[in-house]
Protein backbone atom coordinates (compact mmCIF):
# COMPACT_ATOMS: atom_id res chain seq x y z
CA UNK A 1 0.00 0.00 0.00
CA UNK A 2 1.52 3.31 -1.50
CA UNK A 3 2.25 5.78 1.51
CA UNK A 4 -1.08 8.58 0.25
CA UNK A 5 -3.30 5.44 0.25
CA UNK A 6 -2.41 4.61 4.19
CA UNK A 7 -3.18 8.35 4.79
CA UNK A 8 -6.15 8.16 3.61
CA UNK A 9 -7.29 5.01 5.44
CA UNK A 10 -6.62 7.15 8.72
CA UNK A 11 -8.95 10.11 7.31
CA UNK A 12 -12.22 8.63 9.50
CA UNK A 13 -9.80 8.02 13.07
CA UNK A 14 -8.91 11.87 12.23
CA UNK A 15 -11.79 13.21 11.54
CA UNK A 16 -13.25 11.45 14.48
CA UNK A 17 -10.39 12.88 17.22
CA UNK A 18 -10.74 16.66 15.34
CA UNK A 19 -14.32 16.77 15.98
CA UNK A 20 -13.60 15.78 19.78
CA UNK A 21 -11.63 17.87 20.05
CA UNK A 22 -13.22 20.81 18.65
CA UNK A 23 -16.75 20.29 18.98
CA UNK A 24 -16.95 21.87 15.30
CA UNK A 25 -17.73 19.96 12.06
CA UNK A 26 -16.15 22.48 9.83
CA UNK A 27 -13.09 23.59 12.00
CA UNK A 28 -12.60 19.77 12.59
CA UNK A 29 -12.92 18.87 8.62
CA UNK A 30 -9.99 21.93 8.34
CA UNK A 31 -7.96 20.11 10.30
CA UNK A 32 -8.46 16.91 8.70
CA UNK A 33 -7.25 18.40 5.14
CA UNK A 34 -4.81 20.62 6.81
CA UNK A 35 -2.97 17.58 8.28
CA UNK A 36 -3.36 15.15 5.66
CA UNK A 37 -1.96 18.05 3.67
CA UNK A 38 1.36 18.46 5.68
CA UNK A 39 1.89 14.58 5.64
CA UNK A 40 1.80 14.68 2.42
CA UNK A 41 4.13 17.31 2.30
CA UNK A 42 6.53 15.94 4.47
CA UNK A 43 6.49 12.57 3.91
CA UNK A 44 9.81 12.04 4.15
CA UNK A 45 10.11 13.17 7.74
CA UNK A 46 7.85 9.72 8.47
CA UNK A 47 9.97 7.27 10.13
CA UNK A 48 9.58 3.70 8.21
CA UNK A 49 8.17 1.05 10.59
CA UNK A 50 6.47 3.66 12.81
CA UNK A 51 2.92 4.49 14.07
CA UNK A 52 1.43 6.46 11.17
CA UNK A 53 -1.59 7.04 13.03
CA UNK A 54 0.38 8.26 15.97
CA UNK A 55 2.20 10.50 13.72
CA UNK A 56 -1.24 11.55 11.77
CA UNK A 57 -2.01 12.10 15.20
CA UNK A 58 0.64 14.59 16.50
CA UNK A 59 0.47 16.77 13.08
CA UNK A 60 -3.34 16.86 13.64
CA UNK A 61 -3.00 18.16 17.56
CA UNK A 62 0.13 20.67 16.51
CA UNK A 63 -2.26 22.11 14.12
CA UNK A 64 -4.90 22.27 16.46
CA UNK A 65 -2.76 24.06 19.00
CA UNK A 66 -1.68 26.62 16.82
CA UNK A 67 -5.51 27.47 15.35
CA UNK A 68 -6.53 27.62 19.06
CA UNK A 69 -3.34 30.38 19.72
CA UNK A 70 -4.83 32.47 16.54
CA UNK A 71 -8.42 32.17 17.70
CA UNK A 72 -7.53 32.72 21.26
CA UNK A 73 -10.29 30.09 22.09
CA UNK A 74 -8.69 28.46 25.00
CA UNK A 75 -11.48 28.44 27.17
CA UNK A 76 -15.30 27.49 26.50
CA UNK A 77 -17.94 29.22 27.78
CA UNK A 78 -21.37 27.21 28.91
CA UNK A 79 -23.34 29.37 26.11
CA UNK A 80 -21.01 28.14 23.31
CA UNK A 81 -20.05 24.80 24.36
CA UNK A 82 -19.46 22.38 21.73
CA UNK A 83 -21.36 19.23 23.07
CA UNK A 84 -24.38 21.88 22.81
CA UNK A 85 -24.46 21.23 19.46
CA UNK A 86 -23.44 17.48 19.10
CA UNK A 87 -26.37 15.34 18.16
CA UNK A 88 -26.55 11.74 19.78
CA UNK A 89 -26.62 8.92 16.82
CA UNK A 90 -30.17 7.41 16.70
CA UNK A 91 -31.29 4.38 17.99
CA UNK A 92 -27.48 4.53 20.00
CA UNK A 93 -27.23 6.22 22.56
CA UNK A 94 -29.76 7.99 24.69
CA UNK A 95 -29.65 11.74 24.16
CA UNK A 96 -29.16 13.04 27.57
CA UNK A 97 -26.02 10.60 28.71
CA UNK A 98 -24.43 11.38 25.92
CA UNK A 99 -25.11 15.01 26.35
CA UNK A 100 -23.91 14.41 30.33
CA UNK A 101 -21.00 12.60 28.79
CA UNK A 102 -20.04 15.54 26.26
CA UNK A 103 -20.56 18.09 29.06
CA UNK A 104 -18.20 16.19 30.87
CA UNK A 105 -15.63 15.26 28.54
CA UNK A 106 -15.35 19.58 27.48
CA UNK A 107 -15.20 20.03 31.42
CA UNK A 108 -12.11 18.49 31.86
CA UNK A 109 -8.51 20.55 31.22
CA UNK A 110 -7.78 20.22 27.55
CA UNK A 111 -4.60 18.44 28.72
CA UNK A 112 -6.94 15.55 30.39
CA UNK A 113 -9.45 15.43 27.56
CA UNK A 114 -6.24 15.22 24.83
CA UNK A 115 -5.17 11.86 26.86
CA UNK A 116 -9.25 10.76 27.45
CA UNK A 117 -9.73 10.51 23.25
CA UNK A 118 -6.14 9.44 22.29
CA UNK A 119 -6.26 6.50 24.44
CA UNK A 120 -10.18 5.73 25.27
CA UNK A 121 -11.46 7.22 21.81
CA UNK A 122 -8.89 6.24 19.56
CA UNK A 123 -7.13 2.93 21.13
CA UNK A 124 -3.44 4.78 21.22
CA UNK A 125 -1.26 2.95 23.67
CA UNK A 126 0.10 4.88 26.85
CA UNK A 127 3.21 4.68 24.40
CA UNK A 128 1.49 6.14 21.47
CA UNK A 129 0.34 8.84 23.62
CA UNK A 130 2.93 9.57 24.90
CA UNK A 131 4.73 10.23 21.52
CA UNK A 132 1.72 11.98 20.04
CA UNK A 133 1.55 14.72 23.14
CA UNK A 134 5.55 14.97 23.88
CA UNK A 135 5.22 14.12 27.42
CA UNK A 136 6.35 10.97 29.48
CA UNK A 137 4.01 8.14 29.75
CA UNK A 138 3.78 8.63 33.41
CA UNK A 139 2.23 11.84 33.05
CA UNK A 140 -0.33 10.44 30.19
CA UNK A 141 -1.15 7.68 32.82
CA UNK A 142 -1.45 10.38 35.83
CA UNK A 143 -3.83 12.63 33.48
CA UNK A 144 -5.58 9.55 32.34
CA UNK A 145 -6.91 8.14 35.62
CA UNK A 146 -7.23 12.22 37.21
CA UNK A 147 -9.70 12.73 33.81
CA UNK A 148 -11.36 9.14 34.43
CA UNK A 149 -12.17 9.81 37.90
CA UNK A 150 -13.51 13.07 37.01
CA UNK A 151 -15.79 11.89 34.92
CA UNK A 152 -16.77 9.12 37.27
CA UNK A 153 -17.48 11.65 39.53
CA UNK A 154 -19.59 14.03 36.96
CA UNK A 155 -21.24 11.27 35.44
CA UNK A 156 -22.39 9.25 38.98
CA UNK A 157 -23.08 11.96 41.07
CA UNK A 158 -26.42 12.66 40.68
CA UNK A 159 -28.32 15.98 40.10
CA UNK A 160 -26.63 17.52 42.69
CA UNK A 161 -23.24 16.84 41.81
CA UNK A 162 -22.25 19.25 38.79
CA UNK A 163 -19.51 20.22 36.31
CA UNK A 164 -16.72 22.89 37.36
CA UNK A 165 -18.67 24.88 34.24
CA UNK A 166 -21.89 24.84 36.51
CA UNK A 167 -20.58 25.02 40.23
CA UNK A 168 -17.14 26.45 39.97
CA UNK A 169 -16.94 27.59 43.92
CA UNK A 170 -16.67 23.64 44.54
CA UNK A 171 -13.67 23.22 42.29
CA UNK A 172 -11.13 22.79 45.27
CA UNK A 173 -13.38 20.47 47.02
CA UNK A 174 -12.26 16.75 46.69
CA UNK A 175 -15.20 14.38 46.45
CA UNK A 176 -14.43 10.48 47.99
CA UNK A 177 -13.21 7.91 45.31
CA UNK A 178 -15.78 5.89 43.94
CA UNK A 179 -15.57 2.28 43.22
CA UNK A 180 -16.21 1.15 39.76
CA UNK A 181 -18.87 -1.86 39.41
CA UNK A 182 -19.03 -3.27 35.91
CA UNK A 183 -22.57 -5.53 35.34
CA UNK A 184 -21.48 -8.86 34.43
CA UNK A 185 -24.59 -9.59 32.76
Amino acid sequence: MSFEAEVVSWLPQLRRYARALTGDHAWADDLVQDTAERALARWSAFRPNSNLRAWLLTILRHLYIDQLRVRREVAVDEESAPWRNLEAPHGEVDGLVLRDVQRALYSLSVEQREVMLLVCVEELSYQEASSALGVPVGTIMSRLSRAREQMRLWLSGGPDQQTPQQNPQENGHKSPSLKVVRNSS
